[in-house]
């Protein structure tokens, strides 16, 4: 997501980076190379101008501060710009009214409705309410059964529609049901076309009379860029839409649609889709995003996607093991599996802060493939009995070379596994002990290729070593309280 954009800023910046003073000149050449990369990520021709625009006139006449470079405080005006451009502060749902609540999913067919739809019912229940879901669809074949299917999946309730029936009347009925059932918001999947046509925007408009929805909500698929944004200025001309979703954001790498999309419609994104799973839908910050536009990472993204995978207490837990030096493979496997539900190593090096330029070194190397390594990991530990995941001290040469074959790897890859894990485990030791330890290599399944003897802030990410993750603050708080024990101690004696 933004990619092609966030590349060609950073070098932008690093073009400015050297200069004393910001002047007139080397702003209009900083800011003739962001006018391009905006074109170039398909943002709205109009958008860029109005953008530019902003920023030359914050950007002249500023003076350097104290300790801060040109390039910074272009880099914050920039943001700020780029903050405004999306849509300002994040915008929620507004569900006040008549209850059950109702959310009219509308847009183009094949723009992925349907499954947001689910995924947008998965987001709500997590914030506690009940969602029913309602297949409004009655043209697109299977339309029905997709959502139905989805409900099923998600073990929540859904309307039983069939493909006689009038869009206004399951919508009616439909709510009438939710009502019935206690539900507190109603998703309605309604249909789409190919294009926009009179048919389609009037069937749209009766169910809108009908259930008087409090969000319509328009689905678009971002990799469609400025089509997107047409698409999405004449539903609302139409339907006066609240907000926006947007589809397949891991898959566009210019992002035209969401920046663009605000200015031009005044309805703002809410939510964006981030992969195929019914988990992987998140809510639209804009603060954030321009981080991660500008190459800032999102740490409260990546702390948000840990604390939903790792229960505080397994964490508390972890910590409480690696103070006793009793971290074990099976922790280890634990862990790994953790790191691979908030997403895969490249997502995760995009939201830390510093480390998006790692991400094209590691692409640069041959045979970078650290999803590889995590599976080969996760194979040789898979291949061991419990006893041996307990205690690695079991495994002599007959085990390992029967862990090697169930694995499909070499003894000697095996060997390797085991031996860091030692390495790893003693500085875990020494680290919570207070001392300071050589860091040695991270074991193979957790190690990125030309990235050995990192410290524990990346290398050491499978058992909690990522920054903002939890467990990191239950044993540092663990070390402090440990001091404030010993300087007790201390005065007693004096």
């Amino acid at each position: 997501m933004f990619e092609s954009l966030s590349d060609r800023l950073s070098g932008v910046f690093r073009s400015i980076g050297g200069r004393s003073q910001l002047t007139e000149d080397n702003i209009q050449a900083g800011l003739r190379e962001v006018r391009l990369a905006l074109l170039e990520a398909d943002v709205n021709f109009k958008v860029v101008k109005d953008f530019v625009e902003a920023v030359r006139g914050k950007c002249l006449g500023q003076e350097v501060l104290k300790g801060v470079s040109p390039a910074q405080q272009v880099i914050k005006i920039v943001r700020d710009e780029l903050v405004e451009l999306l849509g300002g502060e994040t915008s929620g749902l507004d569900l006040r009214g008549r209850q059950p609540a109702v959310i009219m999913m509308v847009g183009l067919q094949g723009s992925g409705k349907t499954t947001s739809a689910g995924k947008l019912a998965n987001l709500l229940r997590k914030q506690k309410m009940k969602p029913y879901l309602v297949p409004a669809d009655v043209y697109r074949p299977a339309a029905i059964d997709q959502l139905t299917v989805l409900a099923r999946q998600l073990d929540m309730p859904y309307y039983p529609s069939t493909t006689d029936m009038s869009p206004v009347d399951i919508a009616r009925a439909a709510v009438e049901d939710a009502r019935a059932r206690q539900a507190s918001v109603v998703l309605l999947d309604t249909a789409g076309r190919l294009h926009v046509d009179e048919r389609l925007m009037q069937e749209l408009e009766a169910i809108k009379a009908a259930v008087e929805p409090q969000e319509i909500l328009f689905v678009a698929d971002a990799m469609t860029g400025q089509d997107a944004v047409t698409v999405a200025e004449a539903f609302n001309s139409r339907l006066g839409i609240t907000g926006v979703v947007l589809t397949k954001m891991d898959g566009d790498a210019r992002g035209g649609a969401a920046l663009s999309i605000k200015s031009v419609t005044g309805a703002p994104v809410k939510f964006v889709g981030m992969g195929e799973k019914l988990s992987e839908m998140e809510v639209f910050h804009p603060d954030r995003i321009a981080g991660r536009i500008l190459g800032m990472g999102d740490v409260l993204t990546l702390i948000e996607k840990a604390q939903e995978n790792i229960r505080q207490e397994e964490a508390e837990e972890l910590a409480r093991k690696m103070q006793k030096a009793k971290f074990d493979l099976e922790d280890f496997r634990t862990q790994m599996r953790r790191v691979k539900q908030i997403g895969s190593l490249d997502t995760i090096l995009k939201l830390i802060p510093g480390l998006g330029g790692l991400r094209e070194k590691l692409a640069e190397l041959k045979g970078a493939e650290p999803e590889k390594e995590l599976a080969r990991t996760e194979a040789i530990i898979n291949s061991m009995t419990m006893a041996e995941r307990r205690n690695p001290d079991l495994l002599n040469g007959s085990r390992r070379a029967r862990i090697a074959r169930g694995a499909g790897v070499s003894v000697q890859q095996v060997n390797q596994l085991v031996r860091q894990f030692e390495q790893m485990r003693q500085m875990m030791k020494g680290l919570m002990g207070g001392g300071k330890p050589r860091l040695p290599k991270m074991p193979a399944g957790m190690r990125m290729p030309g990235m050995t003897g990192l410290p524990g802030g990346m290398g050491g990410m499978g058992m909690g070593g990522m920054p903002g993750l939890p467990g990191l603050n239950s044993s540092s708080a663990a070390a402090k309280r440990k001091k404030k024990e010993r300087d007790k101690k201390k005065k007693k004696k004096k």
